[in-house]
């Protein structure tokens, strides 16, 4: 678990221009903070500048409404928008699930132990399945079926409790439904998927028994932010997994599985610590 203790991310984009840096070290050094950590990159396609840093502040009674305030006013000239995370900010989340635990069971393992800042809200699901799981976590478990027929005011339900729970952070953990355009836009760039990731790629029912018969010598998965096109969202990460003859079908669905729960984790943890900028249809990923 990283030691994150006392240390603050800003994190900003602009368009390319010269003093992108500089002006946030030489604002931090006035400000008296010590940076611990930076990455930056500059999209020479798109003339877009990006960077990520974390600092600590030297004197006590550290005022960030003051430093955003005056870091506003800098940054104001080379057209930079920025976000400032406080030190231990648990970013609140709803997750969905339908019936597949495994996605559900890394996550929650993961929060309990403190190893990811999120905050569980609320735990959405067309099925009834996984309600003990969430009881057991002390986390209110929402069933909302769904069929065609009902689908708008099923997302209707989903999307008040996203506003009423405050959540700033959807992580679909094998939701086996898809969404519709209208709740894809108002969960823009503030929702995760995680998919299977086979190649050559096998749509439909029984994807990794597909994958067997082709004799596929690779199992994935990809977490991506959603949008409207079905499973092609920015690409956040991606892990891979090798297998051979010797696995049967039931391995690849193993495997697959564990590459699942690596993959989504790791891609909200990248969210939660600032590291994804988006822009456009891409994503500018700061890794560890």
């Amino acid at each position: 678990m990283q030691d994150n203790n006392n240390r603050w991310i800003l994190a900003a984009q602009c368009p390319s221009r010269l003093g992108t840096v500089d002006v946030v070290t030489r604002f931090l050094k006035e400000s008296r903070c010590y940076i611990t950590e930076q990455h930056s990159f500059d999209d020479r396609l798109s003339g877009r500048f990006f960077i990520r840093t974390e600092f600590k502040p030297e004197d006590e009674g550290f005022d960030a409404e003051s430093f955003q305030a005056d870091f506003a006013a800098r940054a104001a000239e080379f057209e930079m928008t920025f976000e400032l995370t406080p030190p231990g900010r648990r970013l609140p989340v709803v997750i969905m699930v339908s019936k597949a635990d495994h996605c559900l069971n890394d996550l929650l393992y993961r929060y309990r132990i403190g190893q990811l800042s999120i905050d569980i809200r609320a735990i959405v699901s067309n099925h009834p399945d996984l309600a003990k799981l969430a009881e057991w976590h002390g986390i209110p478990y929402h069933h909302f079926p769904i069929t065609p027929e009902t689908k708008s005011g099923q997302e209707a339900q989903v999307w008040r409790v996203v506003e009423e729970t405050g959540a700033e952070l959807v992580i679909l953990a094998r939701y086996m439904q898809v969404l519709s355009s209208d709740l894809c836009e108002k969960l823009s760039g503030r929702a995760i998927n995680i998919h299977h990731s086979l190649l050559p790629g096998f749509k439909g029912a029984r994807p990794y028994h597909q994958a067997y018969e082709k004799g596929v010598k690779l199992v994935g998965a990809t977490a991506h932010y959603i949008n409207d096109d079905l499973d092609e969202g920015p690409i956040i990460t991606q892990g891979v997994e090798p297998v051979s003859h010797a696995d049967y079908p039931e391995d690849l669905v193993a495997k697959g599985r564990d590459v699942e729960c690596l993959t989504l984790s790791r891609a909200v943890a990248l969210h939660v610590e600032r590291r994804v900028f988006l822009h456009a249809r891409r994503t500018v990923v700061f890794d560890r």
